[in-house]
């Protein structure tokens, strides 16, 4: 059964820049749409941004401007490119992926099969 398998988390200070990454287990999986989403403490999950093997992208409100979602060339490997982050990015982030057409590019958790276990980004001030 494939997985996804998230890293690239850890800590920095506000205004720093990370790169998460998110590689499923099998290399014959082939999703359509693959999404970052993230959890802060107390708080529910909430979608970051998502990309299409056609590679059109969404991005919530809140990251737009600072985080880039891409995938390599091969479709195998997801990034999540984080700049200029704040102490509100501190999250649990995970990857999730998902074989069904959709035809918009959703942030919704529950349309997304599978997921990663998540790796933890603290930003401080």
């Amino acid at each position: 059964q494939v997985q996804l398998a998230e890293s690239g988390g850890g800590s920095v200070q506000s205004g720093g820049s990370l790169t998460l990454s998110c590689t499923p287990s099998l290399s014959a999986y082939q999703p359509s749409w693959m999404a970052w989403f993230r959890q802060a403490p107390g708080k529910g999950r909430e979608g970051v941004a998502v990309i299409g093997k056609d590679g059109r992208t969404n991005y919530a409100d809140f990251v737009k401007g600072r985080f880039t979602v891409s995938q390599d060339n091969a479709k195998k490997t997801m990034f999540l490119a984080m700049t200029d982050l704040k102490p509100e990015d501190t999250a649990m982030y995970y990857c999730a992926a998902t074989r069904t057409s959709w035809s918009y590019a959703s942030l919704e958790s529950h349309d997304y099969s599978l997921w990663g276990q998540g790796t933890a980004v603290t930003v401080s001030s």
